[in-house]
């Protein structure tokens, strides 16, 4: 990441920048995420609509659905892939398919979404939060394995914001610390953000015990709304899945209650679509993402940019900045409060850790339990990023920044 001092693009160029606004219509804002479809995915969903009478669809997969599924398992080299609704559902899925017992642990992260550990707490487990490693907002390995005992069952990082967690280091770590009963440790990733990024020559959605996608509306393929996909190369948890995902049944037998956590053939039908413009889609917004870096060293140089260790390939779901150590809390939030206000620059703060909510503190949880994330948590916040951001826009978010950021210098 970078940071250092105010040098770089002058105050008039800033202001020209500024007057001359971004592409759009300025009124409008720029936010920090949302779809990009085309004529295809558009004629995807009425040919799907067409096609509707001619199937009856009881308990089994939609029109469409297991194509998506051979696809996906296809793109990021697992064995299988199982179609859901949401990615929520399929983290409850993984953590059910554990058969938790009173005081099994589950080792996560505290910077995600509350998803991630509402999953562990709805299957009957325990969540034990790791530390965060130093400006990755990933997982750190080292703190995962101080926090290993014999009572966890699973490991469940997230691939934050588009860049993979260090697998590797995960996988050895589970391999030193079996379970008394059930051996090596799984670890099963949380990959909602991270659709296509790429970690040491392997797509994430390979490595580990499984995998779990979000094609939400906001991420970088999507499936009109809502979706999402488990990935694992385990027989048996391919199995589960998929007779969790549908009230429990498997081969016209009723074996245990389930849900219905189904995709729909529309959906699926989008996927395929998606699936097949992914490469480019993330490239664009990997491309969009290193020109921002660069305009933002020039900018707004107290800006702390992504990084993107060696062998990863990050994919920017999230453009995620942080401001200096001074900064953290009150006046990270006025920047952002500036931005939206005077800028129209929408940002959002992705995440705070978890432990920060009244819910997990009245189970025992503080903030100061993982001080590296309460630390980044007071200072992270993600700007615009898109694939469809043109060089206008990402200078005039560049120059907004750096105006807001000069603004409060002079204030404080």
């Amino acid at each position: 990441m970078n940071g250092g001092a105010r040098t770089g693009m002058r105050e008039d160029e800033r202001r020209e920048i500024l007057r001359r606004g971004p592409s759009g219509r300025v009124d409008q804002g720029l936010i920090p995420f949302g779809p990009w479809y085309t004529e295809e995915e558009i004629e995807a969903v009425v040919s799907v609509m067409r096609e509707g009478n001619k199937y009856w669809v009881g308990f089994g997969s939609a029109p469409y659905v297991p194509q998506f599924e051979e696809a996906f398992a296809a793109y990021v080299g697992s064995k299988y892939a199982v179609a859901v609704n949401s990615c929520g559902t399929g983290l409850d899925i993984v953590m059910k398919a554990l058969d938790m017992e009173p005081g099994d642990e589950v080792i996560t992260t505290p910077i995600t979404y509350i998803a991630t550990t509402h999953a562990i707490l709805a299957a009957g487990g325990r969540p034990v939060f790791a530390d965060v490693g130093e400006g990755t907002f990933n997982i750190d390995p080292e703190d995962v394995e101080r926090k290993m005992s014999p009572r966890t069952r699973a490991i469940l990082p997230v691939h934050n914001n588009g860049l993979s967690v260090d697998m590797d280091a995960l996988l050895e770590v589970a391999e030193r610390h079996p379970h008394p009963k059930f051996g090596p440790v799984p670890v099963f990733g949380d990959a909602a953000r991270a659709c296509g990024a790429g970690y040491r020559g392997t797509k994430v959605g390979k490595l580990g015990a499984a995998n779990i996608f979000s094609f939400q509306t906001s991420k970088n393929m999507t499936t009109l709304g809502e979706g999402g996909m488990i990935t694992t190369d385990e027989d048996w948890l391919a199995r589960r899945a998929r007779r969790l995902r549908s009230f429990g049944w498997e081969a016209g037998e009723l074996i245990e209650p389930g849900f219905n956590y189904r995709m729909t053939g529309v959906q699926a039908a989008v996927g395929l679509v998606q699936l097949r413009r992914l490469d480019e889609m993330n490239a664009r917004r990997r491309e969009r993402a290193q020109l921002l870096t660069r305009l933002l060293k020039e900018a707004a140089p107290e800006i702390i940019t992504p990084f993107e260790p060696e062998g990863y390939y990050h994919i920017y779901y999230g453009y995620t900045v942080m401001v200096p150590k001074e900064w953290a809390g009150q006046k990270r939030d006025r920047l952002l409060q500036l931005l939206a206000a005077e800028y129209k620059v929408g940002t959002v703060v992705m995440n705070p850790p978890v432990t920060v909510y009244p819910m997990l503190q009245r189970l025992g949880y503080r903030p100061e339990d993982t001080p590296r994330a309460k630390e980044h948590g007071e200072r992270l916040f993600c700007l615009p990023m898109h694939p469809l951001l043109t060089d206008q826009d990402l200078e005039y978010i560049a120059a907004a920044v750096g105006d807001a950021c000069s603004r409060l210098e002079k204030i404080d």
